[in-house]
């Protein structure tokens, strides 16, 4: 039977190919790998082959943009709005993290640590030394790790539905806030009906779907579920280990559903104090965790107007 969530993808990636993105897979060693969606201009395949995984990628000659993907599904299909509308500007970089769309590793670390290493490895075969981050959700936190271990390559920061570490006390609040006992069960549903409620919880507004779309969606995100539920035991950290804060020389922007009610509203503007005088803030009515995919217009402009402020040195 077809799966109503897989078979549009294939249109969808057409589309991103036209608007100037193709899919390129970095080993950057044994038996680690990560999916890219890289500017097409960047990997030219000589006329005697039409076989891109053979070429080396040059280096970008626009600004470079790294796009980081949330728990929900996989780069491409998060950050899809936002590729048609910026690729003619800016060099996108868009990859699937470790277990998310074909991209793995054999390696036994399941941190967002490893996630930056296996993500600065690649942009540097890759042939990016330097990009503005946009992180959502999970994504946002492995930015996070980013700018705080490779802050020479991150020229300015843009996040979205996240903090900057998930320890255990902030967790087990967050999870009792929303009525859920794991962020496995919250993010890992095995229902319907946990399906619909994370639905519920991430958009402003939810809209009806047929009960089958929910059932293919399942299908889909229980690809590697062993492994994504390592990644979210592996994002929290104990209480009692020190939280570094990091002190930004480099501009952040976070950019907020309003109605957010997975990482609230409140917990933006307390990480805006935490970050110090380089951060700013927006937030997006009628908007939820899904911003970037509720209000794809209105999150566009906002985003549009931080990298412009970015690259004009404003």
């Amino acid at each position: 039977m077809v799966n109503l969530v897989e078979s549009p993808k294939p249109m969808l990636y057409g589309l991103m190919k036209l608007a100037g993105v193709i899919p390129y897979t970095v080993e950057m060693e044994p038996g680690t790998k990560m999916n890219f969606w890289i500017p097409k201009e960047t990997l030219k395949a000589p006329k005697k082959s039409d076989r891109t995984s053979d070429v080396k990628p040059k280096k970008p000659t626009k600004p470079a943009i790294l796009f980081i993907h949330g728990f929900a599904a996989e780069g491409i299909v998060t950050w899809q709005f936002q590729v048609r509308s910026l690729a003619k500007k800016y060099s996108i970089y868009i990859p699937d993290l470790l277990f998310f769309g074909g991209s793995y590793s054999d390696k036994p670390d399941r941190s967002p640590a490893f996630q930056a290493h296996c993500l600065i490895k690649s942009l540097r075969i890759l042939g990016v030394d330097e990009f503005v981050l946009v992180g959502f959700s999970y994504g946002g936190m492995v930015a996070f790790k980013i700018v705080e271990k490779y802050p020479e390559m991150v020229k300015a920061m843009v996040v979205s539905g996240s903090i900057l570490a998930m320890t255990d006390t902030i967790s087990e609040s967050n999870l009792n806030r929303i009525g859920f006992k794991s962020s496995v069960d919250l993010l890992l549903p095995t229902s319907v009906k946990g399906l619909k409620t994370l639905f519920a919880l991430s958009v402003h507004r939810p809209m009806w779907f047929p009960n089958r779309l929910f059932k293919d969606y399942i299908e889909v995100i229980d690809t590697n579920r062993k492994e994504k539920a390592e990644l979210l035991e592996g994002l929290v950290t104990s209480s009692n280990e020190d939280v570094t804060i990091p002190r930004l020389q480099q501009k952040i922007h976070l950019l907020w559903g309003e109605s957010d009610k997975l990482f609230n509203l409140e917990m933006a503007k307390n990480m805006k104090e935490q970050l110090g005088e380089n951060a700013t803030m927006d937030s997006i009515k009628k908007a939820g965790h899904l911003a970037h995919l509720e209000r794809p217009c209105v999150y566009n402009k906002h985003l549009k107007k931080f990298l412009t402020a970015v690259y004009s040195g404003n």
